[in-house]
């Protein structure tokens, strides 16, 4: 047969296909060809390590035509390490019975996601459904779908089966047989016999061995009944059963093995109390017909098989059962009602849903008994007149189906009291329906299509519980219900809203756009109100009459001003306030009930003069993200102190004032007074907060901690990151200290502790860059699980420093669960290049599929690289391979997925950056452009995706009231998970955009910080700090203060990127003069903020290959420390430019500091001998020139003065363009006399002379300014380059060298001076490429 014509019949030769194994006659031959393989399995038994079983012939013949492909056949052994496989070469148009007849076998069996295994019809074809099952993940390219299905580990979510596979626990769930010696009855008379015994549903039965199934048998039901050892005899169980006069069958075994399995699966059924088989998920397509000797059987769950409608053992046999009362035939996928279910007069309880149910027969009024029906996610559209007969039904359930009306039958349902209609297809509802169906308490319409409900004049007193979450209302009147109890309208798009408040307990409305929400009568009875997420300017009156309040949340609003009434509801327990306008808060004069207060992000300076006198009982406390500039204390006379235990005062203006007013509340367990004004925290008051547990003093301006730290007995958690601590806190002889965050300090040196604490599990020194541990020290915190800190590299002469324009940042912080669930993964220098790639994945409650991705997903994302060249696809490949390769740990858990790649743009060579972004799930990536926020990625879940939302019913999943796919993900796409395909999917949301010099930074987090930290106010409080990891910890810390329990993790990339990627239009714009603009200044605070950390990155040597572009245009926007921050103009920012090309705007901000290293064989200050303006000024022998361009308008620094000594610096506003000249010593630390300092000439504009720690001795007048970046321009066309000489050693740098590599290390250096020193004097011409 031709190997081109389409059809079943091909070959690589044409000629029908490699040759197989065993000879093919007639049909078989011309149909299919199998080749047989033994393949060694990998750690999991469901995969193969081998990816691809095919030869080079066959994925030849595979590449002539993507319509064909290889389907893998197993065995069904899996005891043995070689898999019995067979590998079946078709097209998408063979099916499965001439799969078959090559095989030789009777059927063919299917498994999805390692779950349930059915039968395949003949006419269905097997390579066809593994395309579409690709087609269905996201793959679009036909060629690539062909390739994926080549793999053998895609067997993990579909794969075939020559013979039903079942495991050994499977079986003895269905069945237990055997032949056994049994003896019946107690006297020891009796005889042993070999008889036939069986163990199914609830019974023994008991049969001769020849006569098993048609001779006489003794069933023995077991329910209530004793399964006991017998001592006397090996291997031995006695059966009993709990009827009077039963007789008692003592069954010995062969072995122990077959003991334990009988006496396990004996033991259940004796210990039921009703008469129960539960025989779901075991991929039935028959009834066992053992299980009908059972008549005592009450329950009957078959939930999730694959029983037949035709087949005589099937559904239609269940009505043999004479005492069946509930039965659960849920996803069976039956398509039609079984008829035979009417005849079981019995049943009162029947659960028959998501079986692609199109319409219910009308037989089904016959079964007056039913009081429970179950008819969710089918496709039903409507209910038949004769379901009105079944007066005893009390529940129907109709959610996730195409009803759009409610069916008119439930007039006639006069038992059934809620109306369970969500996710349908209802536009409309009128309450004048309702009001024909009095018996109706409760109605449930959440996520409908509703967009209207049109009240009535009538009272509708019946309905006291009234839910339509998740629609498209615009306003509501439910006046009309007198007796309304409960509410339910979260997320619509209401404006308005009306109710009666009579008999009023609770309302939840909130993530609407409430403006006015009218109670009419006061609603006396009211215990919770949530009406947060809305655009409520003050809060309604009837809630100061709402005398049994309890609980309101008002948080997310517009309020300016909170009523005394409010604060003092004699019940209120908990009031939330946060993210509103309030400038101060009322104080009543009499004590309050209040225990939990929360008014974070408002504007308050103060909270109310003796406010813990009234609010006794408060224990809780979030008062983070306001203007505190002051703490209340209590009334003179007052000892006992307050019951505050937990209390939030981060991101405030406390000083070091009020921290002896903090020993009021001496029963305090959690303290948060991170990004404070702190520069120091009382030993004293510190030691009579002896019951703390958690305490968080980040991002102050402490130097140390309090020794009496010690005395916190109860101390589990201590974080005072970003601080300027120098010493270490004495924390080793704390008992219960768990966790220890010292990241970002001073530490230069920590002594050697005795021993560590027995609970330590976390302790975090990065970002103290003079830190030096011993080895003894290494040691010691080589115990510790968690241990991070800083790699320095050991000295290297030849080692050459790569400037990369991004530097990153990672916080991960497990909060108040016992395990981290999140995953990061961070490459600034990926692919061996200058690209890089930065992910994040969390795992909700697992922490395995997080670190597989972890670990797998950049190679994955490397080899799509060079298999496609854009960026679309192999994004999308990166996440579906991905998701491929969990193998058998991705069948059952998921993550979600964020993965951002920067990368070249073409051409190939380019020097311009691109940013790809692509996620799956809830972790989210916000960009800061030129000061302003851009989320690239998309927020997949229930809730947030409404397209998605709208697959999910259409493909008739079941999402609970917590907005849970199946009740078990918040997620509509993730990777893993795979047995809620087709709902879940692991297909990306991409986005790619240019970067260009108006980027900032990049910040990654999980769906725990965005929930709790907007993007707005993410993006405005980090993109000033200068290092990425206190910024990354900042945004942590206040996620956890501003009320976080979960994972929190947060990357921050820092973005410097080259002037090539300007998006300006250069060429149209002009420079302007330097009399154009103005500067302004701003003052800096901390010390420490002065040069960026090492872990920052953002001020980097540019090596001798580096482009002109790159050194003129390392560009950015610098940051100050948090402590300026607050005095920063939040207005809108002018668009950044290229620094040839800079926007002519009076507004300013601050720069990001870019250092282009600069040195030359030619001469002795590192310039041509053409430029005698500079070579004048006296510049040092040897010397580096740092050259910091700023091409933005600039805000001048004030010095610091410890730092005085350390640096200085020269700052002048330009034409817009601010730049500082450096000069960097030489090894010799060779300092400029006061002479050369006072020869210096003083700046035309004004500038000041300024001195920073850096390692620079000697400036160059700013008149040269333009021309040295004239100079640097032209470098390409010379042929001695500026770049050409080895950069040198920063007299600063300290390496930490072992003692037994000193004088090698000393020889090296020596070497690499005296070879500088030659070549500097040596005439050596260079072609650098720039």
């Amino acid at each position: 047969m031709d190997g081109q014509r389409p059809g079943p019949v091909v070959g690589p030769n044409g000629e029908g296909g490699p040759e197989p194994n065993r000879p093919n006659t007639g049909t078989r031959g011309a149909a299919v060809r199998v080749l047989k393989r033994n393949m060694k399995r990998s750690g999991s038994k469901n995969c193969l390590s081998q990816k691809c079983c095919l030869g080079s012939r066959e994925k030849e013949w595979l590449r002539e035509d993507p319509s064909r492909g290889c389907v893998y056949v197993y065995g069904t052994d899996h005891t043995s390490s070689i898999c019995d496989l067979h590998v079946v070469l078709c097209t998408v148009d063979t099916t499965a019975s001439e799969i078959l007849l090559s095989e030789g076998t009777e059927d063919l069996y299917l498994q999805l996601n390692g779950d349930l295994v059915r039968r395949l019809e003949p006419q269905e074809r097997p390579l066809h459904m593994i395309y579409k099952y690709l087609s269905d993940l996201g793959l679009r390219d036909a060629a690539r779908i062909q390739e994926e299905a080549a793999h053998s580990d895609l067997s993990c979510m579909i794969r075939f089966y020559n013979e039903k596979p079942s495991s050994l626990e499977q079986l003895d769930r269905i069945l237990l047989s055997g032949v056994y010696n049994v003896r019946k009855g107690k006297i020891q008379l009796h005889k042993w016999s070999e008889r036939m015994v069986v163990l199914c549903g609830t019974c023994l039965i008991v049969s001769s061995v020849k006569d098993c199934q048609t001779g006489k048998m003794h069933i023995l039901p077991l329910v209530g009944g004793k399964v006991e050892e017998v001592k006397r005899r090996p291997h031995c169980l006695a059966f009993s059963s709990a009827e009077a006069q039963a007789p008692t069958y003592h069954v010995s075994f062969d072995s122990a093995a077959e003991y334990q399995r009988w006496l396990r699966q004996a033991t259940k059924v004796v210990s039921q109390r009703l008469s129960t088989v539960d025989l779901s998920c075991q991929s039935l397509e028959e009834i066992p017909e053992h299980l009908f000797y059972c008549q005592d059987i009450t329950n009957l769950n078959l939930r999730h098989n694959f029983l037949q409608l035709h087949r005589a053992a099937g559904v239609r046999s269940l009505c043999r059962f004479s005492q069946l009362k509930v039965m659960n035939l849920s996803q069976n996928k039956l398509g039609d009602f079984p008829l035979q279910l009417c005849e079981i007069t019995t049943l009162t309880e029947l659960n028959v849903s998501c079986n692609g149910l199109t319409n219910l027969p009308p037989q089904v009024g016959q079964m007056l008994s039913l009081q429970t029906l179950n008819l969710d996610g089918n496709c039903l559209t409507s209910l038949p007149e004769e379901l009105g007969c079944l007066q005893q039904l009390s529940c129907l359930g109709l959610s996730f189906n195409d009803l759009s009306i409610i069916p008119p039958v439930f007039e006639k349902l006069t038992s059934v009291d809620k109306l369970c209609m969500a996710g349908n297809r209802v536009e409309s509802l009128g309450l004048q329906t309702l009001s024909n169906m009095a018996h109706l308490k409760s109605i449930d319409l959440r996520m409908n299509h509703l967009i209207q409900v049109s009240g009535t004049l009538e009272g509708l007193d019946t309905v006291t519980q009234f839910d339509v979450r998740d629609n498209q209302l615009t306003a509501l009147d439910l006046r009309c219900m007198g007796n309304l109890e409960q509410l339910h309208c979260e997320r619509n798009q209401l404006k308005e809203l009306n109710l009666c408040g009579f008999s009023l307990r609770a309302v939840f409305a909130t993530s609407n756009r409430l403006s006015l929400v009218n109670v009419y009568l006061a609603p006396s009875q009211v215990i919770s109100l949530d009406l947060s997420r809305n655009c409520l300017t003050s809060v309604p009156d009837w809630v100061c009459d709402a005398k049994k309040l309890e609980a309101l949340d008002l948080s997310w609003n517009l309020l300016t001003e909170l009523p005394l009434r409010v604060m003092g509801c004699p019940k209120l327990r908990k009031l939330l306030l946060g993210h509103n306008q309030l400038g101060n808060l009322p104080c009543p004069a009499d004590c309050i009930p209040l225990e939990s207060l929360d008014v974070q992000h408002n504007l308050l300076r103060h909270l109310p003069d003796f406010f813990f006198s009234v609010a006794l009982n408060l224990r809780f406390l979030n008062a983070s993200a306001n203007a505190l500039e002051s703490l209340p204390s209590m009334f003179s006379g007052e000892e006992n102190g307050t019951r505050l235990q937990v209390l939030y005062l981060t991101n405030n203006q406390l000083t070091d004032q009020y921290v002896p007013f903090l020993t009021i509340h001496a029963n305090l367990r959690v303290l948060h007074m991170a990004y404070n004004q702190l520069e120091t925290f009382p030993a004293s008051k510190l030691n009579k907060l002896e019951h703390l547990e958690e305490l968080n003093l980040s991002g102050n301006r402490l130097k140390s901690i309090p020794s009496t730290v010690s005395n916190l007995k109860h101390l589990r958690t201590l974080i005072a990151h970003s601080n300027c601590i120098s010493v270490f806190p004495e924390i080793f002889h704390l008992p219960h200290i768990q966790l220890v965050d010292l990241s970002c300090n001073s530490l230069m040196e920590i002594p050697a502790p005795d021993a560590l604490p027995p609970a330590l599990q976390e302790l975090d020194l990065k970002g103290n860059s003079d830190l030096v541990l011993d080895h003894q020290l290494h040691d010691i915190f080589s115990h510790i699980p968690i241990l991070k800190i800083d790699n320095k590299p050991l000295p290297n002469a030849e080692m050459t420093v790569q400037s990369i324009p991004w530097s990153h940042g990672l916080a991960e912080m497990s909060g108040q669960r016992n395990k981290l669930c999140v995953s990061s993964l961070a490459v600034g220098d990926f692919a061996e290049g200058v690209e890089a790639l930065y992910g994040m994945f969390d795992g909700d409650k697992n922490e395995e599929v997080p670190r597989l991705l972890q670990c797998t997903m950049g190679d994955v994302l490397l080899e799509e690289v060079q298999q496609s060249n854009c960026d679309r696809t192999f994004m999308c490949h990166t996440f579906l391979v991905s998701h491929r390769k969990l193998g058998t740990a991705g069948q059952k858990l998921g993550s979600s997925a964020l993965l951002c790649y920067v990368g070249h743009t073409a051409p190939e060579h380019s020097n311009n950056f691109s940013l790809t972004v692509a996620n799956v799930g809830t972790c989210q990536a916000v960009l800061c452009r030129n000061g302003q926020p851009l989320v690239l990625s998309r927020m997949f879940s229930v809730e947030h995706c409404h397209e998605d939302l709208l697959r999910i019913k259409e493909q008739k999943a079941i999402i609970t009231e917590d907005n849970k796919v199946n009740g078990v993900t918040c997620c509509t796409r993730m990777l893993g998970c795979t047995y809620l395909h087709p709902w879940v999917l692991p297909e990306p949301h991409i986005t790619k955009l240019p970067l260009t010099v108006q980027d900032e930074l990049l910040i990654l987090g999980n769906k725990a910080l965005w929930d709790y930290v907007p993007v707005p106010e993410a993006v405005q409080t980090i993109r000033h700090l200068p290092d990425p990891l206190s910024a990354a910890k900042r945004l942590c810390t206040l996620a956890q203060s501003y009320g976080c329990p979960d994972n929190v993790a947060t990357l921050v990339v820092c973005l410097n990127i080259a002037e090539d990627t300007c998006t300006c239009e250069m060429h149209t714009l002009t420079l302007p003069s330097p009399s154009g603009l103005t500067s302004t200044t701003a003052t800096k605070e901390s010390p420490d903020s002065v040069t960026p950390s090492s872990s920052s990155g953002i001020a980097s040597e540019f090596s001798s290959e580096m482009s002109v572009s790159e050194v003129s245009s390392e560009v950015g926007s610098t940051a100050s420390d948090e402590h300026a921050v607050a005095g920063i103009d939040g207005g809108l920012r002018p668009d950044r430019r290229c620094s040839l090309h800079p926007v002519p705007s009076a507004s300013t901000f601050q720069r990001q500091p870019s250092c282009a290293t600069f040195s030359s064989n030619q001469s002795e200050n590192g310039l041509d001998s053409d430029d005698d303006d500079l070579q004048a000024e006296g510049l040092h022998t040897g010397s580096r020139v740092e050259v910091e361009v700023d091409i933005h308008h600039s805000r001048q620094h004030s010095p610091d003065p410890s730092a005085l000594g350390m640096f200085q610096e020269l700052e002048e506003d330009c034409g817009g363009i601010s730049v500082q000249i450096l000069q960097q010593n030489t090894i010799n630390h060779n300092q400029m006399s006061s002479q050369e300092k006072d020869d210096l000439p003083s700046s035309s504009s004004g500038a000041c002379l300024y001195r920073k720690k850096h390692s620079n001795g000697s400036v160059v007048p700013l008149e040269e300014i333009l021309n040295l970046i004239e100079v640097a321009s032209e470098a390409p066309k010379k042929k001695t380059g500026y770049f050409s000489a080895p950069s040198q050693l920063e007299p600063e740098d300290h390496f930490v060298v072992p003692p037994h590599l000193e004088n090698e290390v000393r020889q090296q250096l020596n070497d690499f001076e005296s070879g500088a020193e030659d070549g500097a004097n040596a005439l050596e011409e260079f072609d650098t490429a720039l």
